[in-house]
C-alpha cells in the first residue's frame, strides 16, 4: 500500500522570521511514526535555515533545482541539485506549472532537472497539469500523458520521485475538478507511468493531487483511487490549515 504524502509549497512566501514562525508550529506536532509522511517546501531564502530546524518527521524541499548538469559554474542566479542536497533538502519540486508558464520550461527542461535531483540523491515531485483551454477543448488526458511520457526520466522509481497532478486552473483560484475528474486523470498517469517504467514501478509510484486543496476537501479529494496525498500551496503557509489537509488521511 502506498503512504500518502502530504506535501507544502511555500511558493515566493516568508522572510526568515516568517519561515521560523511557520516551520516551527508545523514540525512542532510532526512524528517519526506518522500514518502519512509530510513534505514541505520552503523558498530557497530560507531553505538553509528551516532544514537546520529540528524537523523529525518532516521531509524539506526546494522549489526547484538548475536545468544544467554541472555543480557549479558560469550559471547566475541558478542553483543546482547538488546546492539544495547541501542545503540539507532531500526533496525538490520540478516543472510547476508557475514555472511551465512564467518561465517557459519544457517537458524536456523539466525531465532534465528530474535528473539532476535524482543524480544529487534528491527524491523528485514532477508536477504536471493542464490548462482551462485544454481542459475545455477535451485535451486533459492527452496533456498528462503527455507531460508524464516526456519529463519522467528511466533514471525514476517509487523511492526517487513522485507525480503531482496539478490542473492550471484550479491552483489558487479555488476551483476544484470533480473527484470523477481526479479519478480519470490519476488512472491516466499511472497507466502512462506503466508504459514508461513498468507496471511494478508505475503501481508503488505515489501520485499527488493539487490545486485548491483546502481542510474542507481534503478527505474527500484523498480519498479517490489513485491519489496518493496532496501538493498543497496557500493552505500549506498557516500551520493549522496544513495540518488539517494531513490529519484527513485515514
Amino acid at each position: 500500500m502506498r503512504k500518502k504524502l502530504i506535501a507544502g509549497n511555500w511558493k515566493m512566501n516568508s522572510l526568515k522570521s516568517e519561515a521560523k514562525a511557520l516551520a516551527e508550529a508545523v514540525f512542532s506536532k510532526a512524528k517519526t511514526d506518522m500514518p502519512f509522511d509530510m513534505l514541505v517546501c520552503p523558498p530557497m531564502n530560507v531553505l538553509g535555515f528551516v532544514a537546520e530546524l529540528p524537523h523529525d518527521g518532516v521531509f524539506i524541499g526546494a522549489q526547484d533545482v538548475a536545468e544544467t548538469q554541472k555543480a557549479s559554474g558560469a550559471f547566475t542566479g541558478d542553483i543546482s541539485a547538488q546546492m539544495v542536497k547541501d542545503l540539507g533538502a532531500d526533496w525538490t519540486l520540478v516543472g510547476h506549472s508557475e514555472r511551465r508558464q512564467y518561465h517557459g520550461e519544457t517537458n524536456a527542461i523539466v525531465k532534465q532537472k528530474a535528473e539532476n535531483a535524482i543524480n544529487a540523491g534528491l527524491t523528485v515531485v514532477i508536477c504536471i497539469g493542464e490548462t482551462l483551454n485544454e481542459r475545455e477543448a477535451g485535451k486533459a488526458v492527452e496533456v498528462v500523458r503527455n507531460q508524464t511520457r516526456e519529463c519522467v526520466s528511466a533514471l525514476a522509481n517509487a523511492e526517487n520521485c513522485v507525480i503531482a497532478y496539478e490542473p492550471v486552473w484550479a491552483i489558487g483560484t479555488g476551483k476544484v475538478p470533480t473527484t470523477a475528474d481526479v479519478a480519470e486523470i490519476h488512472a491516466a498517469v499511472r497507466d502512462e507511468l506503466a508504459k514508461v517504467l513498468g507496471s511494478e514501478i508505475a503501481d508503488k509510484m505515489r501520485i499527488l493531487y493539487g490545486g485548491s486543496v483546502k481542510p474542507e476537501n481534503a478527505k474527500e479529494l484523498l480519498n479517490v483511487e489513485n491519489v496518493d496525498g496532496a501538493l498543497i500551496g496557500g493552505a500549506s503557509l498557516k500551520a493549522d490549515s496544513f495540518w488539517a489537509i494531513a490529519e484527513a488521511v485515514k
